[in-house]
């Protein structure tokens, strides 16, 4: 009964983060801001950590199955 949610948790956590950290990735490289009106180190590192945070709880949640 709890497989059907923890995969779509997983799923969708992960495809997030991976996202995340791809597109952070994307415009670091590119020397694009990542977030308007930040410290573009603070923006980088904040969109980094919160990136490999949702994989890390989608990795957990294909882990409860």
């Amino acid at each position: 009964m709890e497989t059907g949610p923890a995969i779509f948790a997983g799923l969708a956590f992960t495809l997030f983060g991976a996202g995340l950290l791809v597109w952070t990735g994307a415009r670091t490289l590119h020397r694009v801001p990542v977030a308007l009106g930040t410290a573009p180190a603070a923006a980088a590192t904040f969109a980094v950590t919160l990136g490999a945070a949702f994989v890390i709880l989608g990795v957990w949640c294909f882990g409860r199955i």
